[in-house]
């Protein structure tokens, strides 16, 4: 049979073009392409092209953000330093505890987390390395409401975990800077920040433009054209998640306090009008309560109209036989936030076993874990906490597995290996394994 002659690409980092000959050789499209909004598909492909004249244009159109370059959408450290040294007193306490919080929780995540090495009577060593991811991107929405929590949350597990760079993209309508979001910056330890948002920040983000530099993964709550963007280019980029509508499911029993259940059911509703607020109780007479108690409440919130929207929509307050039917209805919806708000949780905690954070007894307020409590508040929504979890320090670690094998355990494993390999019609493999079956010649 004739042999089959080829010649191997040979690269030089030394050589000129080297850097683009590399990109080329790894370029690997693997993003999703769902039949999503055509906007969306032609917001990314503009700014993907054409970098920053593109995300200009789209800042100016959506945020009516006019700058005469890309380099003016950033936003200086020393400015981030200064929003919080110049906030008042209350604000600035508030964030620093909530972030001193946030990241002792998150130090004690890392401190219990996955390095490991087990060595073998034979010399061999097996184990795994935690690496953190080299650059994070942080969105950050900037639209109807400001939310600095959402910075802490984000790049403090980031920043805990070793991340390098922490890239943050905030939209700002009209050129205004909430200053507590740019505190909250300072204070996680983001490293950049842009203020340009929606579908192009989530394209700029995943394949880097001549300013924003290109991520390894984003993360970060936004809206419908966000959600769809960061579908879209995962694959190139990962993700934290998909995040859907905010949920809250309360169980109670007659110890429970009506009014805090109620304005519970609200801390939720009062997000969108496509929340989902749920009670689940086997008292009447408390259901009764709260469904008082929520009618005393409404007048005086400033958003009763989207609670009442989304109480209508896709709010329920339900009667069950017991508690343990409740915390079955509990796993069945899989909220994101579950309060359990009996005498005792305990004794229901485990029955539980999809939830995105439990919050045990009277006193755990779903407000407490969104601010300050400590946890993380990105979780996952829309029935995913059957699969998913909070976000945390590991989301941006990676494992790597560590394989150190001696001669004696090569000359054991590779016959093994050789016969799998063979079998599956995998020449190579076969007769790498064994090729260390046999001491190897001495150089000359």
């Amino acid at each position: 049979m004739a042999m089959t002659r080829f010649t191997p690409r040979r690269l030089d980092t030394a050589a000129p073009g080297f850097d683009a000959e590399l990109e080329a050789l790894i370029a690997f499209e693997a993003a999703q392409d769902p039949d999503i909004d055509e906007a969306v598909a032609r917001i990314i492909a503009e700014v993907r092209t054409r970098g920053d004249d593109a995300l200009l244009e789209c800042t100016k159109r959506f945020d009516k953000l006019d700058v005469p370059s890309a380099a003016a959408l950033e936003i200086s450290a020393d400015e981030m330093r200064r929003a919080y040294e110049l906030l008042p007193d209350d604000q600035r306490d508030a964030l620093a505890t909530a972030a001193a919080r946030i990241r002792s929780f998150h130090e004690a995540q890392k401190a219990h987390g996955g390095a490991f090495k087990v060595t073998e009577p034979n010399g061999t060593e097996l184990g795994q390395r935690i690496t953190p991811l080299d650059r994070v991107g942080l969105y950050v929405p900037g639209g109807k409401a400001a939310y600095p929590s959402s910075v802490l949350m984000n790049a403090i597990p980031a920043n805990v975990a070793g991340v390098r760079d922490i890239v943050m993209v905030v939209p700002t309508p009209g050129g205004v800077r909430n200053a507590l979001v740019l505190a909250a910056a300072h204070l996680a330890g983001v490293s950049r920040a842009f203020t340009v948002g929606g579908a192009q920040a989530i394209a700029a983000l995943a394949y880097g433009t001549e300013t924003i530099p290109r991520v390894d993964k984003i993360c970060g709550p936004g809206n419908a054209y966000v959600a769809a963007a960061k579908r879209r280019v995962f694959g190139t980029v990962g993700i934290d998640m998909v995040a859907g509508v905010s949920e809250i499911l309360v169980i109670a029993d007659a110890t429970a306090n009506p009014d805090w259940v109620a304005i519970d059911l609200f801390s939720q509703a009062e997000h969108d009008e496509m929340a989902q607020a749920i009670l689940l109780s086997p008292d009447a007479a408390l259901i009764d309560a709260v469904e008082a108690a929520m009618h005393r409440a409404l007048a005086s919130m400033p958003r009763a109209p989207i609670i009442s929207a989304s109480l209508a929509k896709r709010g329920a307050l339900v009667q069950v036989r017991d508690l343990a039917e409740a915390c079955e209805i509990a796993n069945r919806i899989a909220p994101e936030h579950l309060e359990l708000a009996v005498a005792d949780p305990d004794k229901l905690l485990p029955r539980i076993r999809h939830a995105g954070a439990i919050f045990m007894g009277h006193h755990a307020s779903e407000a407490l874990g969104d601010y300050c409590a400590g946890p993380n508040h990105v979780l996952p929504t829309g029935r995913t906490a059957r699969f998913s979890s909070p976000l945390g320090v590991y989301d941006f670690q990676k494992r790597s597995s560590v394989l150190r094998i001696s001669p004696a355990a090569a000359r054991v494993l590779g016959p093994v290996a050789a016969t799998l390999a063979h079998g599956e019609g995998l020449t190579a493999h076969a007769r790498s394994a064994e090729a260390r079956l046999v001491p190897a010649p001495a150089k000359a």
